[in-house]
């Protein structure tokens, strides 16, 4: 099953997520989904 979610940002954090975006030729959501991830898999990996 699949969830959506909402993110309201700032206008320093939303620039710094369309930069990568543009440098990587990715969406913006590709670009939150990416970073979400990543985060969730550091802080498993510090739990350990």
């Amino acid at each position: 099953m699949t969830q959506r979610y909402s993110l309201v940002c700032d206008d320093r954090l939303a620039a710094k997520v369309d930069a990568i975006a543009q440098e990587y030729e990715l969406t913006e959501t590709e670009v939150l989904r990416q970073l979400v991830t990543i985060g969730l898999e550091q802080r498993e990996m510090a739990a350990r």
